[in-house]
Order: C-alpha cells, then structure tokens, then sequence
C-alpha cells in the first residue's frame, strides 16, 4: 500500500463528523487527504530512526547517503556487511549506529519479526518496537500509521497534532496535550483520520492565517 486515500463521503469519515461538529467544520473544509505510506518496513524504521533529533533536510540528506552506500537495498543484511567507518562517513553519529545496529540484529535473530506484524494488536506492536534501542513510543506509532496503515492511532504526544488540536478546539498551549486525551474516546475507533486533518492544520498554515475555523468559514 503506497498511500492511503480519506474522502469526506467515507463512512468513517462521517461517523467521525457525526460525534463532533468542530472536526465536522475542519473536514468540510479541508477536504480529502491522500497520505504517502511507507511500505517498507525495515526501511520505514531505518529511516525514522536517521530523522530523530536533527532537521528534515539533514535527515533526508543523511538517508540519501545511506541508499548509495546499500545500494539500495537497506536491509538487516546490509548492515552487517557495512563497517562503523563507513556508516559514520555518511554523517551517522555514533549512537545511531549503534541504534541501527540493534534494530539490524534484532530483525536478523528474528527477536523483532516485521513480516508478521500486521498480525498483531498495535499495543503489542508498540511493545516490540520499543525494545529496540532508540526506538520511542511515538516513532513506533508513527509506523504504525505510516508503514502498517493503522486506522485508529492517536499519538497524544506528537506536537503537530497538538498544534492542530490546540487551533481547531482554541484552548490555551498548556491544555493542548489534554484535550487530545479527552477526544480520544469520543474519535474511537477513527483516531487515525482524526490526526490526519489535524496534521493538515500545521501543513496548510492554518494557526498563522486564521484565528479559528469558524473565521475561514465565515469568509466562505
């Protein structure tokens, strides 16, 4: 699955329009969202993990490298027939080789069997992933959505999603986390759809030109 296509005419999309009227207001106007996936999962993992701690630009350029010095093939494999000298020479700091490292051996052994899980429940998913160095709960939910195409996830956590929330619901910074946690139960089970228009907030600038949703309606 390379990307995952939400259309307002969707019947999860109206269950979740149904249950609350200011995400009703932010679906109408953002319209359908197509979201690129990342199918491949050891690669999807590599790449999170290169992304942690340092600017997009820097981590896109860093991954660039990577594939050039794989191959392309970026698997468990490839990196145990890649030295530490080479990896650092791409601009990996020592500590992410020896993050990647672990996720490497632990794909190998079989200790972390990625082809089987989309068999499991996401907390299990979470769990395992989470055992693996440098790897948190929030990377591990982001593949959840990006990589296995997980449909009710809500990474409470994630600062764009708070970000979006914090406009969309017009509470103060401080209570942006919380009001996350109090709308999880009323999104369940379409958690997921809910994060991807609050995502759109962020990405179609929405805190920086309007005050509220009910000013760009207004100018409708």
């Amino acid at each position: 699955m390379d990307k995952i296509t939400i259309r307002t005419d969707d019947q999860a999309v109206k269950e979740l329009s149904d249950v609350d009227l200011q995400m009703k207001k932010l679906v109408e106007i953002v319209g359908d969202i197509e979201v690129k996936m990342r199918p491949d999962l050891f690669k999807s993992l590599v790449r999170s993990m290169i992304g942690q701690q340092i600017s997009v630009a820097a981590a896109s350029a860093i991954f660039g490298r990577l594939e050039e010095l794989l191959d392309y093939d970026i698997t468990a494999d490839a990196f145990f027939e890649t030295s530490h000298e080479q990896l650092r020479s791409i601009g990996l700091s020592a500590r992410k080789i020896t993050y990647l490292g672990d996720l490497a051996e632990k794909v190998h052994k079989n200790k972390i069997e990625l082809d089987k899980l989309h068999e499991q429940d996401n907390e299990k998913i979470i769990k395992q992933l989470t055992s693996i160095k440098g790897i948190g709960k929030w990377t591990a939910e982001m593949f959840l959505i990006f990589s296995l195409g997980r449909m009710n996830v809500l990474a409470v956590d994630d600062i764009g999603i708070q970000r979006g929330a914090k406009w969309l619901y017009e509470v103060d910074k401080s209570e942006r986390r919380k009001i996350l946690i109090d709308k999880e139960p009323i999104w369940n089970p379409h958690l997921t759809i809910a994060s991807f228009y609050l995502w759109e907030v962020v990405h179609l600038d929405f805190e920086r030109k309007y005050n509220s949703i009910d000013e760009i309606q207004g100018g409708k």
